[in-house]
């Protein structure tokens, strides 16, 4: 799925824009990015998580010429199904 697609689905089901669609949308997209920033979750109920998960560093191999390279410790987003999303699948 896209944003575009979200976009288009917005604009069918509001009967508005195409501009406007695409900018909630986006407002959208950055509000949830913020809430992982300061919170580390978003949760949309029925439908499941977003956590931040911290990540260890690592070793890793480069296929292009098969040295190994160290991956440094970050930072990802993980998502965990609600129960309903799994039932409904």
């Amino acid at each position: 799925m896209s944003k575009a697609l979200l976009a288009a689905v917005l604009q069918d089901s509001l009967d508005c824009t195409g501009v406007a669609a695409h900018k909630a949308v986006k407002d959208l997209m950055s509000a949830i990015v913020e809430e992982l920033k300061e919170e580390g979750s978003f949760t949309l109920p029925s439908f499941g998580t977003f956590a931040v998960c911290e990540t260890k560093e690592r070793q890793a191999l480069n296929p292009r010429t098969g040295a190994t390279v160290t991956v440094q410790a970050g930072q990802t987003v993980r998502f965990k199904a609600s129960p309903r999303l799994k039932q409904k699948l």
